[in-house]
Parts: structure tokens; sequence; C-alpha cells
């Protein structure tokens, strides 16, 4: 075929080649490698499969190096995420050097109750995610010691991940600090406050419903796994290799602090890092001597440094004489973080080959195509947005394609944006953390220290909130019609 063809003249089955080679291939890397598909297969199933789609497009006429540079230019949306992924990493290294995420942990193991444990999990990073307006600073920080703590009660890692990512994400996008928040009325022009009020009809069901679920999952726990002396053990482990004390808190604090005056994410969480090596260097002498010099070769000096370097860029390493301990502290790192950079930029070279090719469009037009009415655009919309978290791996194309591809179809349909910006968040921002290669779902992964498809069934708000979107389009409750709302302004961006 020598001719560049149109979007709408791609014949369907072409469109779907890529697609389902790349589906073919992640399930073989699946059945393969089971939980250890995330560190290499899938990768390869994502290379393989833009290779495909930039084969296909070569077919179709386009040329190689627009092709080559829209990979580049899907790579680079991705860039931030990476940066922040790195300075997550160098945070949960100074942090567990310097005694912050240990001190959270020796305080929840003494105030949190094992049978109301989930419930307060999602509490807690609602509240921490509505003031910052950040579900990554939240999942990075509190959330990444409460998974602690629930390892060291001997609850399970998987629902408490489950908890921590419903309540970040339902923090975050009730609140007015949050980028993607910001972005979905941007994309289609509605006001910001009649957004979140909007999104309150569906999300705050989808949140009550999770407290009820994980309420009745806490009181039916097995706790017996950690008994009362076990984690009175681990407190005192924790008080002989750390000091603790608040002090200690101060970087969460600091961290917490910037996020509200919205200082960017990756300063914040640099910075963060940073004071964390600071405290450590206060208040964690001694243990930092040891970790930064075993022998006790070099000066004080040169083994401080010498530490700092090393939480930054590998992690720390501690023995406390409990394996199961010296697992949960010993961790972070840049280097944590590179097989999780590794599969979000294989995964932006599938997003970018798709979309220059015109195969991502083609598969929407035929979408667009079964539309019927207000349920049948909504449903459309939610799938488009989980597709989108699929191929383009990145929840901000999940949120600006989808946006600007249907916002001329709600409007015709005589539908206020808000229906439009609501949806975009109800299925775009919140199951970007259940697609493993997706920036969110593989930050969440590495930073939480559990596989996604782990927690998956039990991040009960992302699950949820799709679902109650769709149903609210076919029954047509709290559908806005445009006549009731303001005339759109133009979007931006």
């Amino acid at each position: 075929m020598n001719e560049q063809q149109s979007e709408s003249n791609i014949p369907l089955w072409l469109a779907l080649l890529p697609l389902l080679f790349l589906i073919s291939l992640l399930a073989l890397s699946v059945g393969l490698f089971g939980d250890g598909s995330s560190y290499g297969p899938n990768q390869i199933a994502l290379m393989l499969s833009a290779g495909m789609a930039g084969i296909v497009g070569l077919f179709l006429g386009k040329s190689w190096d627009d092709i080559e540079g829209a990979i580049v230019d899907s790579i680079s949306l991705a860039l931030k995420a990476c940066l922040i992924l790195l300075a997550v990493g160098s945070l949960i290294g100074s942090w567990m050097l310097a005694g912050t995420a240990p001190s959270i942990i020796y305080y929840g193991l003494g105030i949190l109750d094992p049978g109301w444990f989930y419930p307060a999990t999602l509490l807690i990073c609602a509240l921490v995610a509505i003031s910052i307006g950040s579900s990554w600073t939240t999942a990075g920080t509190v959330g990444l010691a409460l998974v602690g703590i629930s390892q060291i009660m001997g609850l399970s890692m998987p629902v408490t991940a489950g908890a921590v990512i419903s309540g970040a994400y339902f923090g975050d996008k009730m609140s007015p600090l949050s980028d993607t928040t910001n972005l979905a009325p941007a994309m289609v022009g509605t006001d910001l406050f009649v957004h979140i009020r909007h999104m309150a009809w569906t999300t705050t069901p989808s949140f009550i419903i999770a407290l009820i679920l994980f309420t009745l999952m806490g009181l039916n726990a097995d706790v017996r796994g950690a008994s009362v002396d076990e984690i009175e053990t681990a407190r005192i482990l924790l008080r002989d290799n750390y000091y603790v004390g608040l002090p200690t808190i101060l970087p969460l604090v600091l961290l917490l602090g910037l996020a509200m005056r919205k200082v960017s994410a990756f300063p914040s969480i640099a910075i963060g890092a940073l004071a964390g090596c600071v405290v450590a260097l206060i208040w964690q002498a001694d243990l930092v001597q040891s970790f930064g010099d075993p022998d006790d070769s070099l000066s004080p000096w040169a083994s401080s440094v010498k530490a700092m370097f090393m939480a930054l860029a590998d992690g720390f390493q501690i023995e406390t004489g409990d394996s199961a301990l010296d697992e949960l502290l010993s961790r972070g790192g840049m280097s944590s973080m590179l097989n999780t950079i590794w599969l979000i930029m294989s995964a932006m070279c599938f997003g970018g080959a798709m979309e220059q090719t015109g195969l991502l469009q083609r598969l929407v037009e035929t979408l667009l195509k079964g539309v019927r009415g207000t349920g049948s655009l909504i449903a459309t919309t939610v799938f488009t947005s989980i597709g989108m978290n699929v191929i383009a791996a990145d929840q901000y194309m999940a949120i600006v394609l989808p946006g600007r591809m249907y916002r001329l179809e709600f409007a015709r349909r005589g539908l206020a944006p808000q229906n439009l910006s609501r949806t975009l968040e109800d299925a775009g921002t919140m199951t970007s953390a259940l697609v493993p290669w997706n920036t969110c779902g593989a930050f969440m992964a590495a930073t939480l220290g559990v596989p996604t498809f782990a927690y998956l069934p039990y991040a009960f708000v992302n699950l949820l909130n799709p679902v109650i979107a769709i149903i609210y389009g076919i029954t047509n409750f709290k559908i806005t019609p445009l006549e009731k709302a303001a005339e759109p302004e133009p979007a931006t961006g």
C-alpha cells in the first residue's frame, strides 16, 4: 500500500493487529514468568508490539522518521514521571536511613488496631491526598509506612496497598490542588469547582462502599499472624536500631508542607530526600557511620558522605536480627526504580507508534459508531479512557485524548461538559493505577512493594468508579444537560 491512508480508511483488522499481538505476548509473558513478568518479559512484549505497529504504519504509507519521532515524543511525555520515580527511590532510601519511615511504623504499631486497620488506612490516605493533591506523594510517604505496619501486624499487604491506593486516588480526585483534577475540566472547558462537585456524585458512593468493604474485611481478618508479643518485639528492635522520635518525622512534615504550597512533585520529593539525609546525619549518626563504613576504615566525614550516596543511589540495608524486619527496612535508592522506568518507556514506545500510525484513532472511530444514547456514550468514553491507560500507558493521555475526541460529541447530544470531565476522571485517572505498565501502576507497585495484579482486586474505589459512571449514564442519574450549564469556555493546553 503505497499511498498514506486516512484513519477512517484503515481496515479495522489491521488496526487491531498490534493490539492483539500485544495481548498475546503479555498473556504468554505472565504465563511463563508469573510475578516476574514485569522484570523484563513485559518490556520485551511492549517493544515487539511497538515494532509491529511501526510495520503496519509503513505498510499504510507512513514515514519511519515520523513514527520514530512520535515514539521519542511519547517517551518525553513520561520523563517527568521517570524523574519523580528516581526521586522517590532516593527518598525511600534516605528516609529508611534517617528513621523517618521506621518512626512512622513504630508509632503506627502502637496506635492502630489490627481490626480497624484497613478502613483507617483508607481514611488516612484520603485525608492526606485531599490536603496535598497528590496520590503519588501520599503513597510514597504514609502509604509506604502503612504497608510496612500491615506486614508486621500479619495483615495482608495487597489489601493494605488496595486501601492506600483507594484513599490516595479518592483524595487526589477531590482536591483542587491535583494536576489531573485541573487538567480534566481544562480539556473540556468547564469550571474546576463545578467539575469537583459533579465528581462527588460518583466518587463519594464508591468511597463509602469501599469503606464498608474494608471495615468488614478488617473485622473478619485473621490477625493471629502476629501476636501482641511479636508486635512489641518489632517495636523494641526499631528502638534498638534507630533513634525514634519526633525529629525524625521532620522530612515528612516538610514534604507535606511543600505539597500543600503547590510546589511541584519532583523538587518537593527531592528536597524531602535531602532532608532525610540531614536528619540522618544529626539523629542517626552511629547508624550512618556503620552503614557507610562497616569495616571502620574511613574517617567519620568520609563514611557519612559515602552512606548518603549509597542510600540515595542504591537504597539502605540493615541487619536487625529479624529477617522480616530487615526485608521491610532494606530498600529504596534510584536503582530500585530503573526496572519500572524501563517498563514505562517500553509502554510509551507502543503508545506513540499506535497514535502516529493512526491505528489508535481508527479504533476510537469504531467505538463511536456504536454510540446510540447517553449511556452508551459515557460507556464508550469510559472504555476509551481505560484503553488509553493500557495502550498509551499514561493517565494524562487517558484524559487528554478522549477529552479531545468526545467533547464535540457530548455537546452535540446536549450534554454539559462537566459530564465528560467527570467521566474522564472516573475512568482515566482511576484505572491508571490498575495497569502494571502504566506510569501510575508501575509507580504504585514499585513504591509499595506489592505487584499491581496483587492489589488490583482490593483497589475498590478505583474499580467501582467506572462502573458507577456507566450506571449513571444508563439511568440518566445526575447527568447535567447543556442548557442547565454555563456555556463552555474554549479548552486550553
